[in-house]
Parts: structure tokens; sequence; C-alpha cells
């Protein structure tokens, strides 16, 4: 980060700042490596808070500058004008994602609204704040398809997916995560927005073990899959992922779909279609799904991999 990129990132920041997103937005996305030296920083518009997110340690001297550059925009005009009023810094690059409050009262939990829906985020808690961005276009895809249809919804995490499935007519959707914590988010997700939770379901158990509880439940008209890319003792991709789509055939009704999704960005589309292709080839892939236009990345595979397969 020196003095040019950060001037670049001044100069983003400040544009977009003049006319601030209504819903929560991801304003910078250096991660997707078209700005160089900002290759390890991403900024998002939390309606008023703004989060800058770290990724990897920059020298002492460049997190210095950072931090003075950030100040600055804290007490510009233009911060005024858009009614921001929090500034975090998170390093994620830390074993606890530590996060600094740059300016504004602490704030543990906020509201924040996307395609109209509310949902309860954290700040300063855990390393992801409980609503992943990026996944915008897939939420809105399960809104647009969900229907009357009976929906199973794996790795389910704070169950943004079932908050826009039950927004677009769901019958029902099942939500399974290891994380019992996660799924409370979610069912308290589901409350903001003054869903009926009897069409909805949490199951919080480790799915390889689970997989006659969620066959009991089914069949399902779609089943949305969005695991971790690894995650220590429960999920390494390369080789869990297969063992998830294998079952597909015994979950899906006869003109069942898929929402298979993906995040690595050293591993691209083809790692899936060409595994539904061996483990489930019943099941033949459509789409893929756009990410939107703010994860703008240099290598189109690189981003995030949200594929439709019916």
């Amino acid at each position: 980060m020196n003095s040019e990129a950060l001037a670049t990132l001044h100069q983003h920041l400040i544009s977009a700042l003049i006319t601030p997103p209504e819903e929560t937005r991801r304003l910078f996305h250096g991660r997707g490596r078209l700005w160089a030296g900002l290759e390890q920083i991403t900024v998002d518009w939390m309606e008023g808070v703004v989060l800058v997110s770290l990724f990897r340690e920059p020298p002492a001297d460049e997190l210095l500058a950072l931090k003075a550059l950030l100040m600055e925009l804290s007490i510009s005009q233009t911060w005024r004008q858009a009614q921001a009023h929090t500034l975090l810094l998170q390093h994620r690059y830390l074993p606890d994602s530590t996060t600094e409050w740059l300016c504004g009262e602490v704030v543990n939990e906020w509201l924040i609204h996307e395609s109209g829906l509310t949902y309860k985020v954290d700040f300063g808690k855990k390393q992801n704040s409980g609503l992943f961005l990026d996944m915008r276009y897939g939420r809105d895809w399960v809104r647009a398809q969900a229907q009357g249809k009976r929906i199973l919804n794996l790795f389910a995490y704070t169950c943004g997916f079932s908050v826009a499935a039950i927004a677009g007519g769901a019958e029902q959707v099942l939500n399974l995560d290891m994380a019992r914590g996660a799924l409370n988010r979610g069912r308290g997700n589901h409350r903001l927005n003054d869903h009926d939770l009897s069409r909805v379901g949490f199951m919080g158990h480790d799915l390889f073990k689970s997989w006659g509880m969620v066959k009991k439940s089914g069949p399902y008209d779609l089943v949305i899959i969005d695991p971790p890319s690894f995650q220590k003792g429960s999920f390494e991709l390369d080789k869990d992922y297969r063992r998830v789509l294998r079952r597909l055939p015994e979950l899906l009704t006869a003109d069942g779909c898929v929402l298979a999704c993906m995040n690595d960005p050293s591993v691209g589309p083809d790692f899936l279609i060409e595994q539904m292709a061996i483990e489930a080839p019943g099941l033949h892939f459509e789409q893929r799904l756009d990410n939107p236009p703010e994860f703008i990345d240099a290598d189109s595979n690189g981003g995030l991999k949200a594929l439709i397969f019916r």
C-alpha cells in the first residue's frame, strides 16, 4: 500500500460515499486484484457503518498511513453527508480477526438490508459479520425460484438463503449447519422479516452424520450447497464436496434442481461441473449466476462460483 495505492483507495471511497448505497454493499473489492497494492483490502458499506477489512498484515508504516487516510475520510464533508457514523478496521489475518473502532461508538450488533429484507450482523465478535455480500444474486435467484417449493439449505450459516426463500413463497425450508449459534441467528433473521417459522426447520448437526434425517424430510425441489472452502475438522472442498454431490439423487424430486456454490479463488467452476457429472450424472449444468458488479475480479474464475444444475 504505497502512497499511490492509498490515493486510489481514497478516491474510490470518496466517490462511493458521495451517493451511498441505500442498502448494504461492498464499496471497494481489492481482492478482485484490479488495483495494485490493494489486493488485501475490502471496504463494506453497512448502512452507516463502514467496515474495512485487511487480509494480510502490512508493514507498520503502511498500516499507519492507511489509518491516517481512513481518519481523514471520517472527518470529511462526504462522510458527514453520507450519514456515516462508525468506522471499523478488521485485521482478518490475526487468529481472532481483531477489530479496531477508529471512530464512532462500539456497535456489537447492527441491522442491515438486502433486496428489501432485514438481517442482523455482528461486529468485533467473529471473523465474518453474518452475511456474505457476494452471494446477493444467489439469494435473489433463490427468492425468484422459491414459490411453492420444498428447499434444503446445506451449510446454512445464518440462513440468508432461507430468508430469501420464505420471502419468495417457499412451502418449506430445512436449514442444516453444525454451528447452532449461527442457526439461532438465522431464526432471528426470519423473525426480523415477520416470517412464519412453522415453515422453517433448523438442524444443528454434522451433515455427514445426518443423511438419514435429511433424507427423511425430503424429497426437495431445490437443494442449496454453500460450504466453506476449508473448515478444519468438518469440510475440505476437494474431498468432501463430492460426498455431498453423490447424495443428491436420493434427496431431489424428479424435476429438482441444485444451486452449488464455491468461493475458493484457486478452484474454477469446472471442478463442480466435472464432479457433478461423476457423482450425480442425472444432473446437468444449466448456468452460472453472475456475481454482483461490485465484486469484479481480474480472473472470472477467481471469485464466487454459483452454479445451477437441473
